[in-house]
């Protein structure tokens, strides 16, 4: 490419960004309203409006107003209008009108000033129903914008098509090797209340793992979790789906699910499970960033061992046996009380009476949280073997607890992963096949740990987690009820201690002499 074609083409992109920044500076503003219970708003006559919204974000995105409403038995009620962040669906929409097919909750979107005041439902169908009467005249966009947008527009629109059309084979080559996607279709999905809420709109990427990402997005005035899984993880996607469709899943102490989404074309297919949200994210997370008091550490092993023990229970004719697999503390969540919550299903097992329990690869998992057997390649293929392998891990995760907790009498450890002393950071099979297997070693248990009544209590209920012979590792029930033993013992400690300085406060009292009688 000579110098004068670059020069021109660099002329062309600077003239194009400036059209569009030109015609996008304006202050943006849009009715705000949000629906109550204990009033009733329709557009014939919803009275007063909450007000106005200036809408606020960055410089370089546009700005959108939008609105939400159902219609029961011809009586329209609003539930939400006010700004919307950057959206391509709602470009160069100067009237805010819905045109989807019967939809549960009826969402349009729209770019000018209080646009959203006067909102429609025109359906993609030969049978439209007149627009409402409006009396709020349409502000004319400046006559400079007007030519810019049509001179520009072509040459835009070939540019964009150009660039996108190479961004994404590049982007599909460089990050999706090529795999096989599994050709079987997935049945159905069953309605889900929740996300015929629409809009649900991505906000913030909060991780990325194997299998997918996980974003952080607001369906309506909450925010829910998204975990997105590319078509070729299907299998994967396909698997956690029907482990949280399972009729027994609803629990305190497993994530709540909401529903499902399969979105994109056949050749990008996205595949969404979405999720309760919970802000302080996982128990990871939280331990990188804070210490534990006693109370706390207590709090979330309880919980914790909670969840695991009623995933693993069988209860006949309503919920199966489940093996999770890959438990570890990136995989445990906390709701805001420091509650825990079990979460990623991507590698279950259930088992039922009489059916297989499907795909049973041994070594899946993440290594460093990986059993001996598992290691070794030695599994026996039966459900009691399975629910051992997450025992163990379990072992590891009381050690992280217990290596963040500021009840012992020395100092607090910066947060390890397990074996991260032993085997490095990213350790491979062979590395954690020598550490664990051939060494049998185990995390270091500090000796303060031991002078604390509750945590010696914890170091030996980790230990015979983690014991090298599978048969003798306790059950997540039993883990359950030695957490509920160590809070007594604790306390009971504890008020011992109390009385103890109580008395020798008393008996350390110098009293003076008594005076002789003579």
């Amino acid at each position: 490419m000579g110098s004068a074609t670059r020069l021109a083409f660099s002329v062309l992109l600077i003239t194009c960004s400036s059209g569009a920044i030109l015609g996008h500076t304006q202050t943006q503003t849009c009715v705000l309203y949000s629906y109550s219970s204990s009033s009733s708003s329709s557009v014939e006559g919803r009275g007063n409006i909450s007000g106005v919204e200036i809408c606020s974000g960055q410089k370089d995105k546009r700005q959108h107003c939008f609105a939400t409403w159902r219609n029961t038995s011809g009586q329209v009620t609003v539930v939400k209008q006010g700004c919307w962040l950057d959206d391509p669906s709602c470009y160069d929409r100067w009237e805010c009108v819905e045109r989807k097919e019967s939809p549960d909750v009826f969402f349009c979107c729209c770019e000018g000033s209080l646009c959203n005041q006067k909102f429609f439902y025109l359906p993609n169908s030969n049978h439209t129903p007149p627009l409402p009467p409006t009396n709020i005249p349409l502000t004319l966009r400046p006559p400079v914008v007007t030519a810019l947008m049509y001179s520009l527009l072509p040459i835009m629109a070939v540019a964009t098509i150009v660039l996108l059309s190479f961004w994404m084979y590049r982007h599909h080559k460089l990050a999706y090797p090529p795999v096989l996607v599994p050709t079987q279709e997935t049945g159905p999905l069953p309605p889900s209340p929740v996300l015929g809420q629409k809009p649900l709109q991505l906000l913030e990427l909060k991780a990325r793992g194997r299998f997918g990402c996980v974003w952080k997005a607001q369906l309506l005035s909450e925010h829910v979790a998204v975990k997105i899984f590319p078509g070729q993880e299907r299998q994967s996607w396909q698997n956690e789906f029907e482990i949280f469709s399972l009729s027994g899943m609803r629990h305190e102490n497993l994530l709540q699910f909401l529903g499902a989404e399969k979105r994109g074309s056949e050749l990008e297919t996205e595949l969404w499970l979405v999720t309760a949200y919970h802000h302080k994210g996982s128990l990871t997370d939280h331990l990188k960033a804070n210490v534990l008091s006693w109370s706390e550490l207590c709090q979330i092993a309880q919980s914790m061992s909670r969840g695991l023990a009623y995933l693993h229970e069988d209860i006949p004719a309503y919920k199966p046996a489940i093996a999770h697999r890959d438990f570890k503390s990136k995989n445990v969540l906390l709701k805001s009380d420091l509650t825990a919550c079990i979460a990623d299903f991507g590698l279950a097992l259930r088992f039922e009476a009489g059916k297989s329990p499907g795909d049973a690869h041994g070594q899946v998992g993440t290594r460093r949280y990986m059993a001996p057997e598992v290691l070794e390649g030695a599994i026996n293929f039966q459900r009691d073997s399975f629910l051992r392998i997450d025992m163990y891990a379990v072992g590891l995760v009381l050690w992280e607890l217990a290596s963040r907790c500021k009840a012992a009498d020395g100092p607090v450890d910066e947060y390890l992963l397990p074996y991260e002393e032993e085997a490095g950071q990213h350790p491979s099979l062979e590395d954690m096949q020598e550490v664990v297997v051939y060494k049998k070693l185990r995390p270091t248990i500090r000796e303060c740990w031991q002078k604390h009544a509750g945590l010696a209590l914890l170091c030996e209920t980790m230990e015979e987690c983690w014991d090298h012979e599978a048969e003798a590792r306790l059950s997540a029930g039993c883990v359950e009820e030695r957490v509920v033993q160590m809070q007594q013992q604790q306390s009971s400690v504890t008020a011992h201690e109390e009385i103890v300085t109580v008395v020798t406060m008393v008996t350390n009292v110098d009293y003076p002499p008594k005076e002789s009688s003579l």
